[in-house]
């Protein structure tokens, strides 16, 4: 568990791997980032009081090398990622280390499910568990078990990760997504199993969100610039959505000062039709049962979507044309550079 700044969410998190039914030894390993919180000293307390606790620092700050810090800290044959940020069922690593064995996966992955604490992080949540929200990946609401491109948190054979190599410290966001391209490209099954959940605490402020998926957006389209057709179809829709709003805007310019006219002033409004499906779409889902229940709540949907898709969609162009370089999440931390979830 990589954990930085997570005071009020710490204590909830480890008291749910803690009580997880598993035959056998276990322990949690959380890899600490410098916090400011009270993070540091509450991961203290608790371990105090659970030998099962085990902590090791991480100045970087960084999730792939915090997560590497622990599985290498680590003394079982399988790991199980967890987040600061979510809160297991009970039976989760049971029954994930059943479909592991049964399956004869290298890594076994579930539901993220949303929720909120505020009328806004609701929305977020909603907009997490939508396939409208984040692109209908098996995770965000997949009811089918089978083979998967990516697994969300996921439980792990440590020998295949011996083999194809840990966490790739280069990438910040999506480092779970390029190390389950690695295992699959070894041969390797990554699995789905829709009965294993997994509640998941999105941000909580509009301008964290937007930072967090900018910098998500941003490494999307670095990991494009490194792979390539490995990546799937549905990260491209909101790229293309930023495009064609950009290019709307230069449009109607070039309309109002009169630059085009008449018949290429007819043909060039086409670019106005995805937008205007784009808004319909949003209105149509905000205001059904996903939008949620009062005009509050329909009202925060309806803004929650478009701040999440033009974010990533700006990112991913920025990460397309420049790359990464040292892109990072400060969505935790107000100024300060922390790519934390």
């Amino acid at each position: 568990m990589p954990v930085l700044n997570e005071i009020g969410y710490l204590e909830r998190a480890v008291r749910t791997v803690l009580a997880q039914d598993v035959a056998g030894p276990v322990e949690l390993v959380i890899a600490l980032a410098p916090s400011t919180d009270g993070t540091s000293e509450l991961a203290r307390s608790l371990a105090a009081t659970d030998e099962r606790i085990v902590l090791i620092d991480n100045p970087a700050a960084d999730i792939p090398v915090g997560l590497n810090l622990a599985i290498r800290a680590g003394r079982y044959p399988t790991v199980v990622r967890v987040d600061a940020h979510s809160e297991l069922e009970p039976d989760y690593t049971r029954r994930a280390l059943q479909t592991l064995e049964g399956m004869r996966a290298a890594n076994v992955g579930g539901v993220m499910r949303a929720d909120g604490r505020s009328p806004f992080q609701r929305a977020v949540a909603r907009a997490y568990n939508s396939p409208i929200g984040l692109g209908g990946g098996a995770y965000h609401g997949g009811t089918q078990a089978g083979e998967a491109e990516s697994a969300y948190l996921g439980v792990m054979r440590r020998a295949v990760l011996d083999e194809v190599g840990l966490f790739d410290e280069s990438i910040r966001r999506g480092e779970d997504w390029e190390l389950n391209l690695r295992i699959r490209r070894a041969g390797y099954r990554v699995w789905f199993d829709p009965s294993l959940s997994v509640t998941y605490w999105p941000r909580e402020s509009w301008a964290r969100l937007v930072r967090q998926f900018y910098a998500t957006g941003r490494w999307r389209g670095e990991l494009v610039r490194r792979f390539g057709r490995g990546n799937s179809l549905r990260f491209f829709a909101p790229p293309l959505l930023v495009l064609d709003i950009v290019l709307a805007v230069v449009v109607g310019l070039l309309q109002l000062t009169g630059v085009i006219s008449g018949v290429w002033s007819f043909v060039a409004s086409i670019v106005y039709v995805p937008l205007a499906l784009y808004a319909l779409l949003i209105i149509v889902v905000a205001l059904g049962n996903g939008g949620g229940r009062g005009w509050r709540d329909k009202l925060w949907t309806a803004a929650v979507l478009p701040s999440m898709h033009l974010s990533w969609g700006a990112g991913f162009v920025s990460g397309v044309a420049r790359g990464a370089h040292d892109t990072v999440d400060t969505s935790r931390l107000g100024s300060r550079n922390t790519p934390l979830p």
